[in-house]
């Protein structure tokens, strides 16, 4: 990975964005390396959540100017073709299989702020600054907004997508963009404790379960999503890990997923 910095320890998988000289803005290598990076990740054993970071001063920048200089001048198609690499890398964060954390340390601009709400959950720093900025250069959020608007809601999307206002980290915590803020120097524990108590959870309850929260988020509660629901649990109740997990609750012991070193 060029502009990636990946690493794997005690079951959590680290990618931290590595182009600080341009606010950890994104190009289509640094889109295609994500997107892999996410991939990979959630196919890998040995990690069970996974942390979005990134080095300097600013979270992301958004679009890189040598990158939107180039889309200036594509057709139709082209930018069809262009946002259709930035949607997949989206969905490959927010669809992976394994529980994501965005350790955010800085600002967020533009399609920053989708990296952030792809994520199921983001600790901030007190001074990071938000900013959904597409309107002031003729854009709109498109291929974020599915992400967004589930992060933070359609009332807050008309208040900071239409005036492209900057918002604080307790404002975004607010809203749900956000889950936890912070201080800067305790930033990483904070992020640690996450990943500790993920972790501590079966790997095929977290995948099952964040599935179930995407089968069931938003939706009328039908005959139809009743019948799912008492599939899901009858299924999980039969799985290796969910008997385990209920023997080892009823035991008083700790269960086989979690490492006794």
């Amino acid at each position: 990975m060029t502009h990636l910095i990946i690493s794997v320890a005690n079951h959590v998988g680290r990618i931290t964005l590595n182009r600080p000289e341009v606010r950890n803005a994104f190009n289509d290598d640094v889109i295609a390396e994500l997107t892999k990076a996410f991939q990979d990740m959630g196919l890998n054993p040995d990690v069970r959540c996974i942390v979005l970071a990134a080095e300097g001063s600013a979270f992301c920048a958004g679009a890189d100017l040598n990158w939107m200089r180039r889309m200036a001048d594509y057709s139709y198609n082209e930018n069809l073709a262009d946002a259709g690499k930035l949607a997949a890398m989206l969905h490959a964060i927010a669809s992976c299989p394994k529980p994501t954390i965005a350790a955010v340390q800085g600002d967020v601009y533009a399609g920053g702020t989708g990296l952030v709400a792809a994520c199921d959950m983001a600790v901030a720093v007190t001074n990071a600054q938000f900013c959904i900025s597409e309107v002031k250069i003729g854009l709109a959020p498109a291929t974020i907004s599915p992400y967004l608007i589930r992060a933070m809601g359609v009332r807050a999307a008309q208040r900071y997508w239409l005036t492209a206002d900057r918002f604080s980290a307790s404002q975004a915590m607010d809203m749900g963009l956000v889950s936890e803020v912070t201080t800067a120097d305790a930033l990483q524990a904070s992020v640690d404790k996450l990943c500790r108590t993920l972790c501590l959870a079966s790997p095929d309850a977290i995948r099952a379960t964040k599935k179930l929260i995407d089968a069931v988020a938003e939706k009328p509660i039908t005959h139809e999503l009743i019948a799912h629901t008492v599939k899901e649990i009858a299924v999980i109740r039969s799985s290796p890990q969910g008997k385990e997990g209920v023997q080892a609750f009823l035991q008083k012991r700790l269960p086989n997923w979690i490492d006794h070193n």
